[in-house]
């Protein structure tokens, strides 16, 4: 499990992104970089990371499932995951 204040500063970035989400569109619309520069750095969500909703491990992340590799495994292993089979051949 990843430490609790890594978990919440993302919470804040998310926070920060969703606020300044439509003033960014607006000024790079506009080719402002000058007041893109501006604006707070976290406003970007490239800064983001993209986290396991489980665990909120940050590395081994699988998109589609919005989970760590293994935490993947351990769930598809269980069966827990419809659709998803140990592959054997």
């Amino acid at each position: 499990m990843a430490k609790t204040c890594w978990l919440e500063r993302e919470k804040r970035k998310s926070a920060t992104v969703a606020k300044y989400a439509a003033v960014r569109a607006e000024l790079k619309a506009k080719g402002d970089y000058v007041g893109l520069s501006q604006l707070p750095r976290n406003a970007c969500a490239a800064r983001l990371s993209r986290r396991c909703q489980a665990t909120g491990r940050k590395r081994g992340y699988i998109g589609r499932f919005k989970l760590s590799r293994i935490t993947f495994r351990e769930l598809a292993s269980n069966g827990m995951i419809p659709g998803v089979t140990k592959s054997s051949w």
